[in-house]
């Protein structure tokens, strides 16, 4: 019978010194696991870093622990590593090279810092024989780039899928459930602090955007970043989308896309229409799910609750364990980006749907098919629920796989004709 060997620390393992520069949400929520673990990890928190750090101060941290407003002394300490949990480009970024310079590894949840200087800093803690370890920067709580790299490290991987945005889901579920509209979901969403005050890069796709950035580095090779992600908004979503998309057998989610073919790679952040029948549509409020594809070994999926400071605070623990295990071997940080100049391909072909809502009158449907035959696109079915305004009557087409280049020239033409009362919505039909 065949016996896993359970890895420990031994008992003599040297400890780790850390320091977290950032004490909000996280940072409190890493601190507060360091301490009730503190027996069990070779991990000792020497130094917190925060702006206004009088305000900040939590009575259960250790006396021995030096508060600053002051990067530097973090950085001229004896610390091993610095967690970095301040957010942001700047300075988090010079923060972490500063570090890496000095001979300290860094741990980080920075998805923007990641996804933007990654290359830059993967390569400078290499050169200084240091870890730059980021799991907790997709997905939270669940471990998919350490499973990504490490556990189908010997499979190709040509495609990851994805629900990255837990603020995102958590709305588009509410209107689901709901039936009520994506202000009013919002608002649900702001007053239990799912969403920020200013929601624009989770609603309109940015943050996914640098999350895949991350996934496709870790998980498909290839050097991308955030700018060079397609993105789509949930914000003109409402609930008879959700109406009409169960009518189709699927419901709504915003799904990240990269998928790697023929040297070319196509990344996206878009509102989809999802079969019922697949992981993603089981997916509801702010948990995550990402699904790898495999060249061998198929299809896995990861989720879990991918954010709020518990979840990330386990990532961010998970990844000060693994560094302090590699602390003292040299050159063992990958830049995971093997491929450089990927051809970024907007041409993928897809089923489609389209919700209209038109001022009605006689051949509004017989224009439409027109306009769409012209540039080669078949129609494959005609919605229309009844009861609504003659004025504002809404109704959807779905659409044959087509190129979106070719979609998007017909829709320029749609949108120039008269009895439309509002622009057309637009959304992919994953298959």
């Amino acid at each position: 019978m065949a016996t896993a060997r359970i890895e420990r620390f031994p008992l003599a393992a040297p400890e780790c010194r850390i320091a977290i520069a950032g004490f909000g949400t996280v940072g409190h929520a890493v601190a507060r696991l360091l301490y009730s673990r503190r027996d069990d990890f070779p991990l000792r928190l020497t130094h917190i870093f925060n702006r206004n750090v009088g305000r900040k101060k939590a009575g259960w941290i250790g006396r021995d622990v030096v508060w600053t407003e002051d990067l530097q002394p973090m950085l001229d300490s004896g610390v091993d590593v610095i967690v970095e949990l301040m957010g942001g480009l700047e300075p988090a970024h010079q923060l972490v090279r500063a570090a890496l310079q000095s001979g300290k590894s860094v741990v980080t949840a920075n998805k923007q810092l990641i996804a933007r200087f990654g290359t830059e800093l993967l390569q400078l803690a290499n050169d200084n024989g240091q870890y730059l370890s980021f799991g907790a920067a997709v997905a939270g709580g669940v471990p998919v780039l350490s499973a990504l790299q490490d556990g189908l490290g010997g499979d190709h991987l040509i495609q990851l899928r994805g629900i990255l945005n837990g603020t995102c889901n958590y709305i588009l579920t509410r209107i689901e459930q709901g039936g009520i509209s994506f202000s009013e979901a919002l608002s649900e969403a702001q007053q239990a602090g799912f969403a920020e005050a200013d929601p624009t890069d989770d609603i309109d796709g940015h943050d996914a955007a640098a999350k895949l950035a991350i996934l496709a580095r870790v998980g498909l090779k290839i050097g991308v970043t955030p700018d060079q992600v397609l993105c789509g908004s949930i914000r003109n979503l409402a609930a008879i989308d959700f109406e009409y998309a169960r009518e189709l057998g699927c419901t709504i989610r915003q799904v990240s896309t990269a998928r790697l073919h023929g040297g070319r790679v196509y990344l996206a952040v878009e509102p989809s229409l999802v079969p019922l029948t697949s992981p993603f549509a089981s997916v509801v409020g702010s948990q995550n799910l990402v699904v790898s594809t495999g060249e061998f070994g198929g299809e896995t999926t990861f989720g879990g609750h991918g954010a709020g400071g518990n979840p990330t605070a386990v990532a961010v623990v998970s990844d000060l364990l693994q560094t302090a295990r590699n602390c003292g071997c040299r050159g063992r940080t990958v830049n995971h980006a093997d491929i450089d100049g990927c051809e970024i391909t907007r041409d993928f072909e897809a089923p489609q749907y389209l919700r209209f809502v038109v001022r009605d009158q006689p051949g509004i449907i017989a224009q439409i098919a027109g306009v769409l035959a012209q540039h080669h696109i078949n129609l494959d079915a005609i919605l229309q629920r009844p009861g609504y305004d003659k004025c504002a009557l809404p109704f959807v087409i779905t659409l044959e796989a087509c190129k979106p280049a070719s979609l998007e020239a017909a829709l320029h033409e749609i949108a120039n004709l008269d009895f439309l009362a509002e622009a057309p919505l637009r959304m992919p039909i994953m298959n």
